[in-house]
């Protein structure tokens, strides 16, 4: 499931991006600042996925070791049992030394998930002159493309119709299952 969030987060990025790059287009350096901002909260839910994931995989690795442990505990019950048999007399420090490293085990364990369940930090402040500069780079990379692409191409710009003569009936798009999957999963996560 997270990995699948993570996928619709890092579309919903892109789609900024794009956003960003048509408002630079349009002269509109507000509405392209915003588009990026956007962006870097998605981003900033990416990496926090990715925390996610990564103190999950701990879980798992921590819940495999306390197996371990586990099974090694009965394993040393077993074997004490046996050389008590077979001496009938049970060495006191074995034990006491067995005892102290299941309890430092136990410990270690309990740091670890301490460690875990401390929460990360707040999302950080937007520099804005990071995002000027972010801002100037897409506006260059823009800029490159229309220089880059033949004349003929500069005729086939796209026309703006004024807002009280929009058509009146949108044309029907045709939707990807891909996309009936990202929508069906944006609902599920109330997104």
């Amino acid at each position: 499931m997270l990995e699948k969030k993570e996928k619709v987060l890092q579309k919903k990025a892109s789609t900024e991006v794009e956003k960003a790059k048509d408002f630079t287009r349009a002269k509109n350096k507000r509405a392209a600042i915003q588009c990026l901002k956007r962006k870097r909260l998605y981003e900033q839910q990416i990496e926090q996925l990715g925390n996610f994931q990564l103190r999950i995989h701990d879980q798992m690795i921590m819940l495999e070791g306390a197996k371990a442990t586990t099974e090694t505990v009965d394993a040393l019950r077993t074997g004490a049992s046996a050389m008590k048999a077979m001496q009938k007399a049970t060495n006191i420090d074995d034990v006491d030394k067995t005892m102290d490293e299941i309890n430092e085990q136990t410990e270690n364990m309990k740091q670890i998930q301490e460690a875990l369940a401390t929460p990360i930090g707040a999302a950080a402040d937007f520099d804005e002159d990071e995002l000027e500069a972010e801002l100037e780079e897409l506006e260059g990379a823009e800029l490159e493309e229309q220089l880059l692409q033949p004349a003929t191409t500069a005729l086939a710009a796209p026309v703006h119709v004024p807002a009280g003569k929009q058509p009146a009936r949108p044309i029907p798009q045709k939707r990807t299952a891909e996309e009936d999957e990202l929508a069906a999963l944006q609902a599920e996560m109330a997104l």
